[in-house]
């Protein structure tokens, strides 16, 4: 990425105002259970959801930035990262975060200004167990990070690849 002139600031400010909430862009998640219902806000490229086209978005140089609504009982399914590592730092509410190993899982549970940090290739989830809305920041460090996997033998899988190959 070429330095830009001071006179292109305006280019590289994302406001609130101008960000949409998105609820559908996970749908493909949500058709196979209404539990991974969540939203994406994105500032900086398009996340791990691969929405890289979104006009409002300041164009991803190392990597990427979002908010995500987590609604109560809902969670972002376990998935693995191969390429990127990730972070979530939670901003309201009360968030129960999942490693994994493809053996074994182990939870801790963040609260507002609290972050974890996930390298590439450890699997991860994101659960509201209580009883108002989860919003986090969430962070991949890649411009463009890949379509995550899912555990083998996921409904998840077929329906992510019904969606990339739309």
């Amino acid at each position: 990425m070429q330095v830009p002139r001071i006179e292109d600031i305006d280019r590289f400010v994302a406001r609130l105002k101008d960000r949409q909430i998105d609820w559908g862009v996970l749908d493909f998640q949500t058709k196979v259970n209404p539990k991974y219902g969540r939203a994406q806000m994105r500032y900086v490229g398009g996340g791990g959801t691969g929405q890289h086209d979104d006009p409002n978005i300041i164009k991803a140089g190392h990597f990427t930035l979002s908010t995500m609504i987590l609604p109560p009982g809902h969670e972002g399914p376990l998935h693995l990262h191969s390429d990127v590592e990730e972070l979530f730092f939670v901003l309201e509410g009360k968030l129960t975060c999942i490693w994994g190993d493809g053996k074994r899982e182990i939870e801790r549970s963040l609260g507002p200004r609290d972050l974890i940090w996930i390298p590439a290739g450890i699997w991860r989830g994101v659960r509201n167990d209580g009883d108002v809305d989860v919003a986090f920041l969430t962070m991949l460090g890649a411009q463009k990070p890949e379509l995550p996997a899912y555990p083998e033998g996921s409904p998840l899988t077929e329906a992510r690849n019904e969606k990339t190959s739309r």
